[in-house]
């Protein structure tokens, strides 16, 4: 597994109960402020082999990216059991529950 994936995984696993993040934010502090669909990509072919809290991931505009009927309910349900807000057409306030992690344990990937 190459080093970016190895960093996205801990990124993820570091998001704590009643927080989210994005898919940008955590391709920046992983070192690849461009790869937000690797990310994706990580997330849709590891959350069960690494038990990452998947439902924690949202996109930029703070709403759930997985279509109705294919995750979309599920992780709402995830996040609310968490204490996070989430409306009915899947939009959380970034400014209250996005993840500030402290970057500089990110610093050696």
């Amino acid at each position: 597994m190459q080093e970016f994936s190895i960093a996205v995984i801990k990124i993820i696993k570091s998001i704590p109960k009643g927080k989210v993040s994005t898919y940008k934010s955590i391709a920046t502090i992983a070192g690849n402020h461009r790869a937000s669909r690797q990310v994706a990509r990580i997330l849709h072919s590891c959350s069960k082999k690494y038990k990452l809290p998947w439902h924690r991931v949202i996109n930029a505009q703070g709403y759930v990216s997985l279509p109705k009927g294919c995750g979309f309910e599920a992780q709402i349900e995830s996040l609310r059991n968490e204490n996070v807000f989430v409306t009915p057409c899947g939009k959380v306030n970034l400014k209250k529950f996005l993840w500030h992690p402290d970057e500089s344990q990110y610093l050696y990937f």
